[in-house]
């Protein structure tokens, strides 16, 4: 720039040198005319003179818009001009690199969702039960509204050894029909048109989330429903009570297991032989605690395998049975459930007011029937009042 700025003053000299012969020949001259070819001379020197004076304003200019800082989307632009990144998608090159003189981030200099997220597909929940109570009893199906099964309400055995000519002793029971009346279970939802339509696989999460949800709910009947319309009458509510008999006052220290070998025992004085022990996980990991008097764990004597079992009754762990109780028994024996209509989820656009308020209603419905054949088939009680019978005073 210095060199520059040395030729431009140079050049004012010369032209200030012309311009005073200019004026010298026409102070000479009568006419004040200046010579034709010294005027010729000055204005080509004037004329690169202001081309230089040109030059110089346009460098300037350069300079000052080159300090200055440049945005991202200035930056970028250059470089797509100055064709860096076409070099490297054509492999000529290995990177495209231009400066940015202003800090930035992401925080500060991006709105809305400039960096596109990786999106998993599907909608997380937690799990529901690995095993429902229909997976461990027999199903049937139902075409009526009532499942009628004649049950031994009574039974007095007269027989007995006879002497030759004695007369035979008289036996007679008492035979009762009993009702188990269907029941519905269900639930419903109301969603937008919109939202069903615009959710990805929405209706696929509703069709099975709904239907773990509703045989939970059919769990928890099958265990503990009351009896009272439109409840069922469950499993627990018709089961033999827990009885210590022989073992009453009699275990030094009673605990879980204790109690669930004497109600094994008290279903083989029936004759029934358990196929299926349900506890809830709090009960049935505080047993795989239990120790012996030499710190032994007790689970080593009476877990064998993956699948848990005690004395080689296989162990159901559920949460539909409360913690604290338990329940044994023989479910293929004792117990059946009727389907009259099976669960089923649909959607219905022609519900109330969903058409004018564009609205879709979601059914999910079964109507289901229980039948407890034989009520001492089952064994159910509370740990702790278990415990206590047992405890030697």
């Amino acid at each position: 720039m210095e060199n520059f700025k040395n030729q431009i003053d140079e050049l004012g000299n010369i032209i200030d040198a012309k311009l005073e012969k200019a004026y010298g020949q026409a102070i000479e001259s009568a006419t004040g005319k200046a010579d034709e070819m010294l005027k010729g001379e000055i204005k080509n020197l004037t004329e690169t003179f202001n081309a230089r004076m040109d030059e110089m304003e346009v460098a300037r200019k350069k300079q000052f818009e080159a300090s200055k800082p440049k945005s991202f989307k200035s930056s970028l632009i250059e470089v797509v001009k100055n064709g860096a990144l076409e070099s490297m998608i054509k492999g000529q090159s290995n990177g495209a690199a231009f400066e940015i003189k202003a800090d930035m981030t992401t925080a500060a200099d991006f709105t809305n969702e400039v960096i596109a997220a990786d999106r998993v597909a599907g909608i997380k929940y937690d799990p529901t039960r690995s095993l429902h109570m229909r997976s461990i009893i027999p199903v049937g199906s139902t075409s009526s509204d009532v499942v009628r099964f004649v049950k031994e309400s009574g039974y007095s055995d007269g027989g007995a050894a006879k002497a030759e000519g004695a007369t035979l002793g008289q036996s007679d029971f008492d035979l009762t029909a009993t009702d188990a009346n269907v029941q519905k279970l269900g639930a419903y939802f109301r969603i937008s048109e919109e939202m069903l339509a615009d959710t990805p696989a929405l209706a696929s999460y509703i069709s099975v989330r709904a239907s773990e949800k509703l045989l939970a709910l059919e769990d928890n009947q099958i265990l503990n429903g009351n009896g009272t319309a439109p409840n069922l009458s469950g499993i627990i509510t018709d089961a033999a009570d827990f009885a210590e008999g022989a073992f009453a006052d009699a275990i030094e220290s009673a605990n879980e297991f204790d109690v669930l070998v004497v109600a094994l025992n008290q279903l083989a004085l029936k004759e029934y032989q358990a196929d299926y022990i349900i506890l809830n996980p709090s009960d049935f990991h505080k047993i795989l605690l239990l120790k012996d008097t030499q710190n032994n764990y007790l689970k080593d004597q009476v877990y064998a395998g993956l699948a848990p079992n005690f004395m080689g009754v296989p162990v159901i762990v559920n949460t539909a049975i409360a913690a604290g109780t338990f329940l044994t028994g023989n479910f293929g024996q004792g117990t059946q459930l009727w389907t009259r209509d099976n669960l089923a989820v649909s959607f219905h656009r022609e519900d109330g007011t969903n058409v004018r308020d564009g609205f879709v209603t979601v059914r999910i419905v079964e109507r289901v029937a229980l039948t407890n054949y034989l009520p001492n088939a089952f064994v159910n009680g509370s740990f702790s009042t278990a415990k206590a019978a047992l405890e030697t005073p």
